[in-house]
């Protein structure tokens, strides 16, 4: 049995119409019309992940694409000696899978439970070769995949502890944003999807770094902490003022 069959197919509390979608104009079907809406509606199915779930393997095939709705991913890949590496998130309106790819690049898990709006590859394909509001969406999309792992190695190459862990809370307020969260004046809620220990490996540091630096932005004021998962951003601009960014640090592109 693959990862794919073992997805718990029970009613997903978000299952909505496309029109209603939380997702629906940061998605691949932003740019949908009426007519092209309604034919996405009639192909797609959802599927509900657990925290901690296998959504799929490296090498597995993959008959559906999906965006994320709710939750949050981690894409994975394992070297031959068992070493692992996160290599990037999936996010609420974050597309999985790729048309004219049988199989999967990553493993996939959900870090959070989380609920994919899917839709069968084959019919998918076919439906971008004759809608380009989908073909174009989903190229833009990707463009800005590329120029978000461009700003990681950065993150990664570059930056200090202190500007590493002020650039992904920075990047996931950024996202909370775009999402329609109001973020341009007043303090921000983050929760973060990743445990400490999982911030160590994604950003290259320790755990024990990881603690330290976020003590420190609550000592300077940037941040607060309400629990050990949420935190609470007083004033956004300061604290991009930390990521070491030579940029205006505008929250929405």
């Amino acid at each position: 049995m693959t990862s794919q069959s073992k997805s718990l197919m029970s009613e997903p509390a978000v299952e909505t119409e496309c029109v209603e979608c939380p997702i629906r104009h940061q998605a691949v079907c932003a740019r949908c019309e009426p007519g092209e809406l309604s034919t996405l509606e009639q192909m797609k199915y959802y599927r509900n992940y657990e925290a901690g779930q296998t959504i799929v393997w490296n090498g597995d095939e993959m008959n559906f694409v999906g965006t994320v709705v709710r939750g949050v991913a981690t894409l994975s890949q394992t070297l031959q000696d068992g070493r692992k590496q996160m290599v990037g998130l999936l996010l609420p309106s974050d597309f999985i899978g790729r048309p004219g790819r049988r199989t999967s690049a990553y493993d996939v898990t959900a870090i959070s439970d989380v609920t994919l709006c899917c839709f069968r590859r084959k019919p998918f394909e076919q439906m971008m070769a004759t809608t380009p509001n989908v073909a174009e969406r989903l190229l833009h999309m990707s463009l800005d995949e590329l120029d978000a792992a461009r700003e990681w190695m950065l993150i990664l190459g570059r930056k200090t502890a202190r500007e590493k862990i002020a650039s992904f809370i920075t990047i996931l307020g950024r996202r909370a944003a775009i999402l329609g969260v109001p973020a341009r004046s007043g303090p921000i809620t983050i929760d973060l999807p990743l445990t400490r220990e999982a911030m160590a490996d994604y950003l290259g540091l320790t755990l024990e770094t990881v603690s330290r630096q976020i003590s420190a932005l609550r000592s300077d004021g940037l941040i607060s902490l309400d629990g050990k998962r949420r935190v609470i951003v007083p004033d956004i601009r300061r604290l991009i003022g930390e990521t070491g960014d030579d940029m205006d640090g505008g929250l929405v592109a």
